[in-house]
């Protein structure tokens, strides 16, 4: 049987996915073949599967780590919230259903038999499995039915190592707290602690870590200290883009409530010459952005119109008037043109939503979701780019005739007979090196080279020695069966 060890949260964004993937790098410098597992992920940036599923991002990083292609079985269940109280679930990488957040609660048990049957498939020929919680064990009032934490460690009799983040404070009333509230069969599991994102000297937290082993029983399995290079890896947060400010360039970047697959602005957060500013609601777009980009939306309609809420039309169209030039990707490409069509209803009730006009295009919903790798070439200079699609809806119109993208023989996107405003279906393009520095030159911004995948691959290698320095991954792998 291939063992398996699982990292669960004292609470959320406690730097669980980071973790799991500094540990399997860490693991394939060691020589064993590892592989990522995560039964339940909540997030609307998804990445697509070579077999045309769905899986969240930070799955998919976690599989670069393992040096694997993502797979559906990394992340069997995955919710994509579209309101406040619901969200699409995507099992085994394809649309399940639609469901509010009660009956999701009510049906969540059905789902544990595919999630098993992913971790049985994921491990198959692998030396070991880390599998990565959600959210917190200590939320025992969803305990019934729970599939993305103790129901699923049980189910599977999988180990459990409890992480703990002593950056936002009370990191022992975390995981003591977290050791009292819990029934027996699932303190049973936990076998190991460790705390994260520590700043200063770990060794004046050694009398924390005293009274949590004293209280709990764990083994202790070290203080990681913060990690200063974590804003080059893709970002599983919107806000871990916020935090980042780099060159003179500069992309305004509205968040929109359901933004979804902002994965696109990683490589350009990462390239020297160039900030990334996100614009939180109740701010105007900055009048000295050079460029503005429309992200993708889980549900573009109701984005609309809370970019209109904003103002922020208004401030589009003066960041045109000044020469600015707008991009808008997947939803936002949408939003763009003049109108959406929705007369089934997929977003919601049946609608036709004026659109921004900055592009002559109409986009007509459709049920079908278009999920694929896609290669492309950017045709003013002929550079490849490599990315995929993730939408439902079909864009046609005057200005689709500019295309700028060649897609599989055919034309992708659309832009303004000036060229200052573009949009595409297409995600992950800036990736591309060349693509991207072709870009920002054709806008007037050239860049210095940055080589993006590379710049990934080191800083996972600087986690996995980080976490060989300050966690004790003997120990833990000793811990997993």
């Amino acid at each position: 049987m291939t063992r398996a060890i699982m990292i669960q949260g004292a609470g959320s964004n406690v730097g669980k996915s980071m973790l799991v993937a500094g540990i399997a790098r860490a693991c394939v410098k060691r020589g064993i073949s590892v592989a990522p597992f995560k039964p339940q992920n909540m997030s609307n940036n998804a990445a697509v599967t070579a077999d045309g599923g769905e899986i969240g991002r930070a799955q998919a990083l976690q599989a670069l780590a393992c040096g694997l292609e993502p797979m559906v079985d990394m992340n069997p269940v995955l919710l994509k919230p579209e309101t406040d109280i619901g969200a699409q679930v995507i099992v085994q990488g394809k649309r399940f259903a639609t469901m509010k957040a009660r009956d999701y609660g009510k049906q969540k048990a059905k789902l544990l038999p595919p999630v098993l049957e992913s971790f049985q498939r994921i491990g198959l020929g692998r030396d070991l499995v880390i599998v990565e919680g959600a959210g917190s064990p200590a939320e025992v009032n969803l305990r019934a039915g729970d599939i993305a934490n103790m129901g699923f460690a049980c189910a599977a009799n999988v180990p459990v190592v409890l992480v703990g983040d002593i950056d936002r404070g009370g990191v022992i009333a975390q995981l003591v707290g977290t050791h009292a509230i819990l029934p027996p069969e699932d303190l049973a599991l936990i076998k190991g602690f460790a705390i994260n994102k520590f700043r200063g000297d770990p060794t004046l937290f050694a009398a924390g870590m005293d009274i949590i082993a004293e209280r709990t029983d764990w083994a202790r399995l070290g203080i990681v200290p913060w990690f200063a290079d974590a804003w080059k890896l893709p970002a599983e947060d919107v806000m871990d883009i916020a935090s980042r400010k780099g060159g003179a360039i500069k992309i305004a970047v509205p968040r929109l409530n359901r933004i979804a697959n902002f994965d696109d602005l990683d490589p350009l957060t990462a390239t020297p010459d160039v900030t990334v500013e996100i614009i939180e609601a109740g701010r105007p777009l900055p009048g000295d952005a050079d460029l503005v980009i429309i992200p993708g939306s889980k549900s573009t309609i109701a984005d609309l119109a809370h970019f209109r809420a904003q103002g922020w039309d208004i401030d589009l169209r003066a960041h045109v008037r000044r020469g600015g030039h707008v991009l808008g990707i997947c939803g936002g490409y949408q939003m763009l043109g003049k109108e959406i069509i929705d007369d089934d209803g997929i977003e919601g009730a049946p609608a036709r939503v004026k659109g921004l006009g900055l592009l002559d295009v109409r986009t007509v919903m459709a049920p079908q979701k278009r999920l694929a790798l896609s290669n492309a070439s950017y045709l003013p200079s002929g550079d490849k780019v490599s990315g995929y699609e993730i939408h439902i809806g079909q864009t046609d119109g005057p200005d689709c005739a500019r295309a700028w993208l060649s897609l599989d023989g055919r034309g992708e996107g659309a832009a303004s007979p000036d060229g200052r405003v573009m949009g595409c279906y297409l995600h992950g393009l800036f990736a591309a090196d060349a693509f991207r520095a072709a870009f920002l030159a054709d806008i007037g911004k050239p860049v210095t080279h940055h080589d993006y995948a590379q710049s990934v691959t080191d800083t996972l290698d600087a986690l996995a020695d980080h976490l060989e320095t300050h966690m004790d991954i003997n120990a833990l792998l000793d811990l997993a069966h």
